[in-house]
């Protein structure tokens, strides 16, 4: 069963959809609905937007919703940007990146957060049951991978170091997307991976051990994602990034109540397997930005040397 959970795992595959433009003039003066290209991750986290469009949340603010792909926030933030995307999904850290160097996002929604438990989160900082890491702290001057780099993940498994007494600064990471990070940390060409779910069943069915919840250590109910746009959308159409918001935060409500349909809305969009479906430990989804912990989260990237200086949260956060 777990090779089989493994294998199902890896061969997540999102089906991906066109992108589509927004009309900057509302429905209500063309009739139609406005069509809105929003860039997400291949990961559970997304699961309420897709869940949304399901069940017509978007169509009722007159929003004709696609859905496209990208590796990371550090890619969503320059597509929105660029007019790729209208919105976009994004962890906390690069949207703090972006904001500490002056670029016109703006925060529109939550997106997860964290289930606050150690060792039941719906992601893990693993290494091989065969690693002579043992905790955290045995990280320094070794290799972690990332889905990005100079993101939530290096913080967040630096947080987990220096609550362990170890040397954050020590810490290695590299670049590589969650598909590959099981295979890799199998093979030794990296010595830890922070994987989300899917990818943290994979890494368990692989035989991997897990040594911290790391999103858990950096603070209580962490947001971990938000969705954003640019400050030119909301110049030119706010009556836009208004029911994308509503309908945002009542799909987000959505699947905090129902997380059976999370689980079933993930065989819409990926091909994870319906055994491994229901093995994944799923985040949270509160509507509202837990703005605490984006306070700490900034903090810590200061600390780390992500940021110069902590941005100012109030131009960024709804």
């Amino acid at each position: 069963m777990r090779s089989g959970l493994f294998a199902a795992c890896a061969a997540v595959i999102l089906l991906v959809a066109g992108c589509g433009g927004a009309d900057e003039k509302t429905p209500e003066s063309t009739g139609q609905l406005d069509k809105v290209n929003t860039g997400v991750i291949a990961i559970v986290d997304v699961a309420p937007i897709y869940l949304g469009k399901e069940k017509g949340f978007f169509r009722e603010q007159n929003i004709d919703l696609t859905l496209t792909t990208a590796q990371g926030g550090a890619a969503i933030v320059p597509a929105v940007l660029g007019g790729e995307y209208q919105f976009g999904f994004s962890n906390t850290i690069s949207l703090l990146l972006g904001a500490s160097k002056k670029l016109p996002v703006k925060v529109v929604s939550n997106g997860n957060n964290s289930t606050g438990v150690p060792g039941k989160d719906f992601a893990g900082l693993f290494v091989r049951a065969d690693s002579p890491i043992k905790s955290p702290k045995d990280l320094a001057g070794r290799t972690v991978a990332a889905n990005t780099l100079k993101n939530i993940v290096e913080t967040s498994v630096r947080a987990s170091v220096r609550k362990d007494g170890g040397d954050p600064a020590a810490v290695k990471f590299t670049e590589l997307a969650f598909p590959d990070q099981v295979p890799a940390l199998q093979k030794g060409s990296v010595d830890a991976i922070f994987v989300v779910e899917p990818f943290q069943q994979a890494a368990v069915a692989a035989g991997a051990r897990k040594i911290a919840s790391s999103y858990v250590d950096v603070a209580p109910d962490l947001t971990v994602a938000m969705y954003f746009t640019s400050q030119q959308l909301i110049g030119s159409n706010p009556d836009l990034v208004k029911r994308f918001t509503a309908a945002m935060k009542k799909s987000l409500a959505y699947a905090d109540q129902h997380p059976d349909e999370v689980r079933d809305v993930l065989g819409s969009y990926t091909k994870i397997a319906p055994e491994v479906r229901s093995a994944l430990v799923l985040p949270k989804f509160p509507a509202e930005v837990n703005r605490a912990s984006v306070e700490t989260l900034a903090d810590l990237a200061v600390t780390d040397q992500l940021l110069t200086a902590k941005p100012d949260l109030s131009t960024l956060l709804p």
